[in-house]
């Protein structure tokens, strides 16, 4: 007799509740608890705007892995599509972001339309639209374009910065889709594995194009933390503080693919750890939307 809970479908439906508590308390609450005794001013909706940023990062991540992961897979049979509903949900965050951004500043949309992030914002939220379109279509390779749109959007957004911009731009846009790569091709590979009973050689295809797609991380990450934070604010800011989570975070995803990584070459299973590493990115991934809220370092202390 099966115990309801105890293993299976219950189980996972347990699981997947109390992890999706998990998420929405750390998104509304997150960055409140970072600043906690920094001093820093209070960012109006915080909370909101962290759960918002958070599903357009996944969005990035499915449609981008999944547009990776297809050609990882090669031939045979392929799991079910997520780029539309990925696609449509980004656009729906970014409008959700707009509408926000007027409620927040007090200003009308047609208004908010003129501000620099009121633009870059539905740029994002119409080339998730295009990208849409394109997958739909008979070439959806061609939904990389849009995409690569969005990604200067968001990355253009996120640096409004007077002090060379194109640099902390460049470093975004390779580190946000090196970071969607790396989450949303991993999701598509073992989906793709799980359909087809095993296929270790599509995990192996995966694990070549991680090793670049891990190096690229590392080298933006650390360009932009010595651009963006002074090292006496590492615990004294918001930002330094949650980068110091994000940093624990990525070390143990590098950890998880070493050890799959060396199970494959041994012939052993290499998915338990591959699925354990694919819940610490996504860990990461809403750490990151929490670094996209907290107030910039570099405005508020010397350099």
């Amino acid at each position: 007799m099966t115990l309801p809970g105890s293993f299976g479908t219950p189980t996972r439906l347990t699981a997947a509740v109390l992890a999706g508590t998990a998420v929405l308390a750390l998104a509304l609450l997150g960055a409140g608890l970072a600043q906690t005794g920094t001093g820093e001013l209070v960012i109006p909706a915080a909370g909101t705007i962290t759960l918002l940023r958070l599903l357009v990062l996944v969005a990035f991540a499915v449609t981008i892995g999944e547009l990776a992961g297809v050609r990882i897979a090669g031939d045979g049979p392929l799991p079910r599509r997520w780029f539309l509903p990925a696609a449509t949900l980004g656009c729906a965050a970014s409008v959700g972001l707009l509408l926000l951004l007027a409620a927040v500043s007090g200003l009308g949309l047609t208004t908010v339309y003129g501000l620099r992030e009121g633009r870059l914002i539905l740029v994002t939220a119409n080339a998730f639209v295009l990208a849409a379109v394109c997958a739909a279509g008979r070439r959806p390779a061609l939904a990389a374009l849009p995409l690569a749109a969005a990604v200067g959007a968001e990355a253009m957004r996120a640096h409004p910065e007077s002090y060379s911009p194109a640099i902390g731009v460049g470093l975004t846009v390779v580190h946000l889709t090196a970071a969607s790569l790396w989450f949303g091709t991993l999701s598509h590979v073992l989906r793709t594995m799980r359909l087809r009973g095993g296929a270790p050689d599509v995990l192996m295809r995966y694990a070549k194009t991680a090793a670049w797609v891990f190096g690229a991380l590392c080298v933006t990450g650390t360009c932009s933390t010595l651009r963006r934070l002074p090292l006496d604010g590492v615990f004294s800011t918001a930002y330094g503080r949650v980068l110091l989570v994000k940093l624990a975070l990525f070390g143990l995803t590098a950890l998880l693919a070493l050890t799959a990584r060396r199970r494959m070459l041994r012939g052993a299973d290499a998915q338990p750890p591959a699925r354990v590493e694919l819940g610490v990115l996504a860990a990461v991934v809403l750490v990151s939307a929490l670094l996209t809220v907290v107030p910039d370092p570099h405005w508020l202390l010397p350099r």
